[in-house]
């Protein structure tokens, strides 16, 4: 699935094929398809995982009180989804003073889907980086009870770290865990340039698919912090990061990318 040659971290100058380890975007209007026009790639996209929610049943051994915390954290939009499931399962009235701390602006944004979007208690990241959603959750930490809806096999330990090393009165729910596709007969023979990943698990399931993968050339981009550990720690050489200044989207750093490619080959 890896194009033949060396190692290389840096730009490929004919990148053609980019899989995109996410499901298809449903909109026409995607900036990926944008990408597409302005570079003439194929993306291709394939989720490397998914996800399964944790009933409620099987929450309450957790023996978390939802209506005791005034605050939670929330690093995706699948998050959300999870946290008010469990709340409609388990017939958990959320208080309307709850205040939320969102990684992106994206995700807080998602939020209005479930509650009356107000600034005053919703919160987010300047830039899409764990730290400047640590800057916001520091102004408010004395007076707050966090509750960091999480996957039950995928932490950010970065953020547990950081409210742990900071005094946070925190608690992790385990509302849904991450569950590798079978991916094999998608992707195998097919060559890539280059391969985005979002999460650490999308890195565990492209070897639970091919134990023996090699990078071989194949540029490989992270989207976080933990992605890009990930990599790095599966032996992996990372060429694109995100989310960075200027670029805090995987779309950003792809074009990005893609256009240093183009000004190589003139």
């Amino acid at each position: 699935m890896a194009k033949s040659g060396a190692k290389n971290a840096g730009p490929v100058k004919s990148a053609k094929r980019i899989l995109v380890s996410q499901p298809r975007p449903e909109s026409d209007k995607s900036p990926y398809f944008d990408l597409e026009k302005k570079y003439q790639v194929e993306l291709v996209f394939q989720p490397f995982i998914r996800l399964e929610g944790i009933p409620a049943r099987d929450f309450r051994k957790q023996k978390i009180d939802i209506s005791q915390f005034t605050a939670v954290v929330f690093t995706s939009r699948n998050a959300i989804d999870h946290f008010f499931r469990t709340c409609e399962e388990m017939k958990v009235v959320i208080g309307q003073d709850t205040k939320y701390f969102c990684i992106t602006e994206a995700v807080a944004l998602y939020l209005q889907k479930f509650i009356l979007y107000r600034k005053r208690k919703v919160f987010y990241g300047a830039d899409g980086t764990n730290k400047s959603m640590f800057d916001v959750v520091n102004k408010h930490k004395e007076n707050e009870q966090f509750l960091y809806v999480c996957s039950e096999n995928q932490q950010d330990n970065e953020i547990v770290n950081w409210l742990k090393a900071n005094k946070c009165a925190y608690q992790l729910a385990f509302m849904y865990r991450t569950i590798s596709n079978d991916i094999k007969e998608v992707v195998k023979g097919c060559e890539f340039d280059v391969i985005c990943f979002f999460t650490p698990s999308g890195v565990k399931s492209l070897f639970d698919n091919f134990p023996e993968f090699k990078q071989n050339g194949t540029v490989i981009g992270a989207f976080g912090n933990n992605t890009s550990k990930a990599v790095e720690d599966a032996g992996l050489t990372l060429g694109i990061k995100a989310p960075m200044p200027q670029r805090p989207s995987m779309v950003a750093a792809l074009d990005y990318f893609l256009g240093i490619g183009v000004e190589a080959k003139k």
